[in-house]
């Protein structure tokens, strides 16, 4: 007897719904992307404009600092993300509460307070320029700026991802004779790595696209601070050709990045591990 599957007597118009909204939402994002590719792609000077000495300056600037950001953001936001999904502190509940904080808060925001931070008139600021290290307007305060706004991208994606790691795992390969470090490489880490690698990559566009930070916190110094997005905002009030060669540059960086994303969390990594 073959039985028929049920179906609820909303799912028709919950269908329809969700395909005619759906829709809707694809030409409101797809259209500006699209006129983006279109207006770009009526310029002869495209070529030029990529290899010009502006646009590879900013370009290697926002390659290297957002590299530096994320090195920095891996290593000390791995264990503390692991700490962060074992540890049932209230305290560290509290903290974890507020880590997404500088996803909600205005990244213009975040660079007066990293100014008032470390800058000349702020709480370290004078002491550290006493014994002659200045932060703001220079290159490491472009990292600050990418690291304060990406890391709780990171953070977030790497805390799920240890916690969807069962505690029994971890200790029943340290009842075999494996060390509690061993098991977090060889065990913990590969079955959080697709939600890690996720997360790195979340951070690591939003730091290649951070901007108002920046501006606040390092300036837009041409070859010094002048990220990608600052030198969009520059091109724009000289040659808007320039500014849309920049954007289509980020807008390939994003995709990359997505595409990226799916191959990596797609993977195996426990394989990795065990071979």
């Amino acid at each position: 007897m073959i039985r028929k599957r049920f179906k609820p007597p909303y799912a028709a118009p919950a269908a329809v719904l969700g395909s005619t909204t759906g829709v809707f939402y694809m030409i409101f994002i797809g259209l500006p992307l699209a006129a983006l590719l279109i207006s770009v792609a009526g310029r002869g000077d495209f070529l030029n404009s990529v290899s010009g000495d502006f646009a590879l300056t900013a370009l290697r600037l926002s390659l290297i600092t957002s590299v530096i950001s994320m090195v920095s953001v891996v290593l000390v936001g791995t264990p503390f993300a692991y700490l962060l999904a074992r540890s049932r502190s209230a305290l560290l509940k509290l903290v974890d509460s507020l880590i997404e904080l500088p996803i909600v808060l205005p990244p213009v925001v975040a660079g007066v307070a990293m100014l008032m931070a470390f800058g000349r008139l702020g709480v370290v600021g004078p002491p550290l320029e006493a014994i002659g290290v200045v932060i703001p307007f220079t290159t490491v305060a472009v990292i600050f700026a990418q690291v304060f706004v990406a890391a709780p991208f990171y953070v977030r994606a790497a805390r799920i991802g240890f916690q969807s790691v069962g505690t029994e795992y971890e200790e029943m390969s340290q009842t075999l004779g494996m060390s509690p470090l061993r098991s977090f490489f060889r065990l913990t880490l590969p079955l959080a790595a697709p939600s890690i690698l996720a997360g790195l990559g979340l951070a690591w566009a939003r730091a290649f696209s951070e901007f108002g930070a920046t501006m606040m916190f390092a300036g837009n110094l041409t070859g010094k601070t002048q990220t990608m997005p600052l030198a969009i905002m520059t091109a724009m009030e000289s040659s808007l050709g320039e500014a849309l060669v920049l954007s289509v540059l980020l807008l390939a960086g994003a995709i990359i990045i997505l595409v990226g994303l799916g191959l990596v969390t797609r993977r195996p990594w426990t394989c990795l591990f065990y071979t």
